[in-house]
């Protein structure tokens, strides 16, 4: 297997680190339109792990908005996949590239919805992923697999949707992805600050848009931004945390291959991050339509979100500041398999500790970065395979959760999952 990795910012960065601990791969390039970042990331792997293991990194320029690029790129260091890690907006191009290149596809996120002209808040208008599923029949008759949604939120929960379909569960009333932390960021002086953990153009383009939710005699429907508030308890310590509706792939992946009566994705997000996301989009600030401003050289055209982005610290660097866990999982409901009434939360947890001690990487962009590793592995193995546009679901979850799960010193990544019952 020889990979391109797209982006070496926060969860690029991180999956390159993850993937120098293993060794099912032959060359890893990691690309980035700023080339100085990408050779960081192999800099720091020929520091923490020797020459023998930065042998098999190489780094790279790359142009993820031109597909002519990163199908050039990907051609000239033979890869057999593309792992796209920047932003979604980049997904047609980087997935254009890719097929273009005879190569696999990976991404971590899908491509981006519109909302219904008319009735945004009822009816779904252009729904995220849309337009990798319309390409489906061009990736079947390459014989080449997308693997789409494979980050942690999409990607292991649609991982924990099939392995509760397929061993907890009879019939599934609710698939609910259910994600929260106790995450706090303080600045040099120890005063607590807002800093989103993850990428702010991603997290304004979820939470402002219409929410999607599914159901089975219904099909895919919108609801207004932050809505059905619920206080959802996660474990290992962080507790209650008020989650709401936000936008996600989850909605639009399970029902593909899981049965399902209803499907959601809520985010804990918390009254003051609330606030700030309704603030910009009053201010227009969450617009990506550029806007003609005075500077000292002339006018510029500049995207308001992009100026809201360039304003916030880099998430990739807020780790020594952040102090907490965060929490991925599945809130599963419906009949188990010995006919009773059954109510778990499959999960995993990352501390922020821990990542940066081991990593050097904070613990949300690490915990992103995990699972489209172990899915590389998988494939390189044989142990997943397939052709066309395929969500996490569309793969046996075992052997996933098993690698994930399985202790380093016998081929794992010593990541635990959990299972909690919740019905007494």
């Amino acid at each position: 297997m020889r990979i391109l990795l797209v982006g070496a910012g926060g969860v690029g960065d991180a999956i390159a680190k993850i993937a120098a601990r293993r060794d099912f791969y032959e060359l890893l390039v990691v690309t980035d339109y700023d080339p100085a970042r990408a050779e960081r990331t192999v800099a720091w792997i020929a520091d923490r792990h020797g020459a023998d293991v930065a042998a098999r990194f190489a780094a790279d320029r790359i142009d993820a908005s031109d597909p002519d690029d990163v199908a050039a790129v990907a051609r000239k260091h033979g890869v057999t996949h593309v792992m796209n890690a920047v932003e979604p907006k980049f997904v047609p191009t980087i997935f254009a590239g890719a097929l273009a290149a005879g190569a696999d596809y990976l991404d971590m996120a899908m491509s981006l919805s519109e909302p219904h002209p008319t009735d945004p808040y009822v009816e779904t208008g252009v729904k995220l992923g849309d337009d990798q599923f319309a390409q489906a029949p061009d990736w079947e008759k390459s014989g080449r697999l997308a693997l789409v949604g494979i980050g942690v939120e999409p990607g292991l929960s649609d991982v924990f949707a099939r392995y509760a379909a397929d061993h907890l569960f009879s019939e599934i009333d609710e698939l609910g992805t259910r994600d929260g932390a106790n995450l706090v960021v303080r600045d040099s002086d120890g005063n607590e600050i807002f800093a989103p953990s993850f990428s702010i153009w991603t997290t304004i383009e979820e939470c402002l848009n219409p929410p999607v939710i599914w159901e089975k005699d219904r099909g895919w429907f919108t609801t207004p931004p932050f809505s059905e508030p619920e206080v959802f308890t996660f474990p290992e310590g962080i507790g209650e945390v008020e989650c709401v509706n936000v936008e996600h792939e989850e909605v639009l992946l399970m029902p593909r291959w899981v049965d399902a009566k209803r499907v959601t994705f809520k985010y804990g997000l918390g009254n003051e991050f609330i606030g700030i996301l309704k603030t910009l989009h009053q201010l227009g600030l969450d617009k990506t339509t550029p806007v003609r401003v005075r500077s000292a050289n002339g006018p510029v055209e500049v995207a308001p979100r992009d100026v809201v982005a360039a304003g916030l610290p880099d998430p990739a660097t807020l780790g020594p500041f952040m102090t907490g866990k965060t929490c991925a999982g599945l809130w599963v409901t419906g009949t188990g398999t010995d006919g009773r009434p059954r109510e778990v939360y499959l999960y995993h947890v990352s501390d922020n500790e821990w990542t940066m001690a081991e990593y050097e990487a904070q613990c949300v962009v690490w915990q992103t970065a995990l699972n489209p590793v172990i899915a590389l592995e998988l494939l390189a193995a044989g142990t997943w395979s397939g052709v066309g546009v395929l969500g996490p679901e569309a793969f046996d979850a075992k052997p996933f959760l098993d690698l994930m799960a399985a202790p380093e010193d016998t081929g794992g990544y010593g990541q635990a999952w959990g299972l909690e019952d919740r019905l007494a």
